[in-house]
């Protein structure tokens, strides 16, 4: 194992309520209807398809790129003031920290977004960042991990993956990455190179190790 790369929403921080209060704030705005299933449609999405499946369930007139950004004004307000991070989390980024080993961030999120959840986190925390403005194809295609597998300098074979969702999960697998999925807000399916866990909490960079020996 030479590098994890690190999903955003509902891996490293459970902001994935914050997404879907502002889904219902805009749904409620322009008198469209909206449901929790058509929320749990969008988890792990590229953003602009994102801003196109609400445009299309709620009828709006605004383009998918206005959308995303209506959206983002909601979740960066809400990011600012609290972030949620995940059980284990922040605790499994020092031990890897301190082991030498590089992270990535790998998120469909845009920069502005991304932003002040790392300014919670020391700087060089993740070596590399891929948001979803920075690909030409978000997850599902492996191109966000490909990416930052090359930044890296490693093959994404030689990468662990930590995902929650069905869409991320087949992004970093399609890539090559071994992808260690902890569920959140959705079921993920069974995968050839998936191996499932509760929690990070008390992850020990020793059984991430393992996991990457045993995919690999």
């Amino acid at each position: 194992m030479d590098a994890v790369l690190w999903d955003m929403d509902g891996t490293l921080v459970d902001t994935e309520p914050y997404w879907i209060a502002t889904e219902f704030a805009m749904a409620e705005k322009y008198g469209a209807q909206w449901d929790h299933g058509n929320a749990l449609d969008l988890v792990g999405s590229d953003l602009l398809d994102s801003g196109r499946y609400i445009r299309r369930v709620m009828g709006l007139d605004q383009s998918p790129e206005a959308i995303v950004e209506e959206l983002l004004d909601g979740v960066v307000e809400k990011v600012e003031r609290t972030v949620p991070w995940r059980p284990g989390a922040v605790e499994l980024l020092a031990s890897l920290a301190a082991a030498g080993i590089h992270c990535g961030l790998v998120t469909m999120s845009y920069q502005r977004f991304v932003a002040p959840i790392l300014a919670h986190l020391p700087p060089e925390t993740f070596r590399v960042v891929v948001t979803g403005d920075q690909v030409e194809l978000g997850k599902p295609h492996p191109e966000p991990y490909l990416t930052a597998a090359a930044a890296l300098g490693v093959r994404p074979e030689d990468c662990v993956a930590i995902e929650d969702s069905n869409t991320g999960a087949k992004s970093a697998e399609q890539a090559g990455c071994l992808v260690l999925v902890v569920e959140n807000h959705v079921p993920v399916l069974e995968g050839p190179r998936r191996v499932f866990r509760d929690s990070l909490e008390r992850l020990t960079v020793e059984e991430l190790r393992s996991l990457g020996a045993n995919g690999g």
